[in-house]
């Protein structure tokens, strides 16, 4: 990949206010007027310094993505937090990292109604979408054909993206159910973005509306979306609908049959990982728990979570997060799932799932019925819209958030890193800025993470950017750390099963090789992170590696990813891009036990169920 430059930055202003110049009026939600349209920022950068204000963890300067750091005489154990001298110039609603080295940021509207001042009319959208290009650091501003704000997103397996769904009509604020309550509508739009012509190309779209969906790969390459408001009256969309390239699917009902619990519907943004067995694992934030078979195309409940239990019959995960923890040769590709956080005012405790053969096996954890969710440590701070990214390590950041859903007062600053290893948190520094509703969180090649936005009012955002810098990066005295390298010649693709060559002059020093699938966040959840091992032979040479390509598409689903060498001390390589694909992996025949799970009591005894749609408006803050 190529370096990051100090050259010329161009930013253009968008014409609502941000968070950081009117706090006060975001408060006051009073009118706001149109701004100037465009602005040139001009940066000069010394070395690979960077310059920005840092935060409260460290008042050393970090560099902008892909430069190292700068030597300090301080240590750096829990990281290095930076905020950077340009701001984000979009309301960044969905953002996804591309194989060219560029963001795609998705905006839309930018939670900007037209019925408020300064607010885009659209269509089109002039800044409905922005490229954020890693290597220049420039941003620039992309029109939209029709409003993309809240849909869903992610990357096909050809490195394009396929975007579904956006807002078809703004709602009105007002207690949900009485007079001058009017839900959100849907759009069933679909667009792909393909980043080698960086525009936007609009397709066949869905059969019904979808404001909110989630939108998850299968093992084939075919795109999945689910849920969402619908384009009508705005009740819930709870289906599925599956894109072979061509066509969209007939809808695939959301119904699994649950034992007293007939009235289950997908929540907002349900939280959807594809398994080692070719399913996919709905995880969160509803109690009930469900796999998805799509050779049969349905759905099965797996488990409730411990969350909220009977203390609190009405609570969910809401803007809380879920995480398919890595998959590697170490743990056999086995699939654990974390949910964390959630809920208003926020909780701070964690569960887990193993959904590997042995987590199906009645055990001390689970003595009623298996798999099971178990309770797992407790985060540093409770958060709702709260941020988890998979590092290069195999360790987790989790951040951002509140302790109540959109108060800047009870912002969750204290970052941390959750240790699959160990199932234990550790400090991460502290970043600066709240991050509140539409913040978004990305794994950068190299191996810093971009953290951006919050927007808890229309019309406004957070526009600075932070960046974070893992303690790999440093050594214990503080200084940069020497990170293991790719020379050239590396691969650009590789085959499920088939043995390449890396070339590297650091061989003898690398502990693993990993492929990070490239993420794609919105509402505190990333659609398409991914971490997998891969295996490395024996009788490395003094200059390369040869390493097995990923056992099959159920364990890494075809695409881009980005390939790291990690060195004995846990320091990553800068990526390099590698496209995966072979033939499909067969789905496997899971054989789950709905019958043995009983349904909780505080479940069947609730007044309403906060997955029906009605009382989603106001659980999903949709505003």
């Amino acid at each position: 990949m190529t370096g990051h430059s100090s050259a010329v930055r161009e930013f253009f202003k968008p014409k609502y206010l941000t968070v950081s110049e009117t706090w006060q009026d975001m408060s006051s939600n009073r009118k706001i007027s149109m701004l100037g349209a465009i602005v040139l920022i001009l940066l000069s950068l010394a070395g690979c310094g960077g310059g920005g204000a840092a935060s409260s963890s460290t008042s050393t300067p970090a560099p902008l993505p892909g430069g190292q750091p700068s030597p300090t005489s301080n240590p750096h154990p829990n990281g290095v937090w930076t905020t950077l001298p340009q701001t984000m110039p979009i309301n960044p609603i969905h953002a996804a990292l591309l194989h060219t080295d560029k963001i795609l940021i998705v905006s839309g509207s930018g939670n900007c109604p037209p019925d408020l001042a300064g607010c885009p009319q659209g269509p089109q959208y002039p800044q409905g979408a922005a490229l954020l290009d890693l290597s220049s650091n420039i941003t620039t501003a992309m029109p939209a054909n029709w409003d993309m704000f809240c849909n869903g997103m992610s990357i096909m397996q050809d490195g394009r993206v396929l975007i579904n769904g956006g807002t078809k009509s703004y709602g009105a604020l007002a207690v949900v159910g009485t007079q001058g309550d009017t839900p959100f509508t849907g759009f069933a739009n679909t667009s792909i973005f393909d980043p080698s012509t960086e525009s936007f190309i609009d397709i066949t779209p869905t059969s019904h509306g979808r404001w909110y969906p989630t939108v998850t790969e299968l093992n084939d390459g075919r795109m999945m979306t689910t849920s969402g408001l619908n384009d009508t009256d705005g009740a819930n969309n709870n289906t599925s609908e599956i894109w072979d390239g061509q066509h969209w699917s007939a809808e695939i009902q959301g119904t699994p049959h649950i034992a007293d619990f007939p009235g289950f519907q997908f929540p907002l943004y349900p939280r959807m990982h594809l398994l080692p067995t070719g399913h996919v694992f709905y995880s969160a934030p509803s109690s009930a728990t469900l796999d998805f078979d799509p050779s049969s195309q349905t759905w099965t409940l797996v488990a409730w979570t411990s969350y909220p239990g009977p203390n609190d019959p009405n609570g969910e995960r809401t803007y809380g997060t879920s995480v398919l923890l890595p998959l590697t040769p170490q743990n056999n590709y086995s699939p654990k799932v974390m949910i964390m956080g959630g809920d208003n005012p926020a909780t701070d405790t964690t569960e887990l799932i193993d959904l590997s053969p042995a987590g199906a096996q009645i055990s001390a954890a689970c003595p009623t019925y298996a798999p099971c969710w178990v309770p797992g440590p407790k985060m540093a701070q409770a958060r709702v819209e709260m941020e988890a990214t998979i590092l290069p390590n195999g360790k987790v950041l989790v951040d951002a958030g509140s302790a109540k859903d959109e108060d800047a007062t009870t912002a969750s600053l204290k970052a941390e890193i959750y240790d699959p290893a160990t199932s234990s948190f550790s400090p991460a520094g502290s970043n600066t800025f709240p991050r509140l509703y539409h913040n978004v969180q990305l794994l950068l090649p190299d191996g810093t993470v971009a953290l951006t936005g919050g927007n808890p009012d229309q019309g406004v955002f957070e526009n600075h950017i932070e960046i974070y810098q893992p303690s790999y990066l440093f050594n214990s005295d503080g200084s940069a750390a020497v990170r293991p390298r790719i020379a050239a010649g590396a691969p650009a693709s590789i085959t499920y099963s088939q043995s390449f060559s890396v070339p590297t002059p650091d061989a003898a020093d690398i502990a693993s090789v990993v492929l990070m699938k490239a993420g794609s966040v919105t509402h505190s959840f990333d659609m398409d992170q991914r971490y997998v091992g891969l295996s490395l032979t024996a009788g490395q040479t003094s200059g390369s590696l040869t390493v097995t390509g990923p056992p099959d598409s159920n364990i890494a689903p075809p695409g881009y990813y980005m390939l790291f060498l990690v060195n004995k001390a846990g320091t990553p390589s800068l990526a390099t891009w590698v496209q995966v694909s072979g033939a499909a992996a067969a789905v496997a025949k899971v054989e789950m036990h709905p019958e043995r799970v009983p349904t909780p009591r505080y479940v069947v005894q609730r007044r309403h169920v906060t997955e029906s749609a009605l009382p989603l408006r106001k659980e999903m803050h949709m505003h």
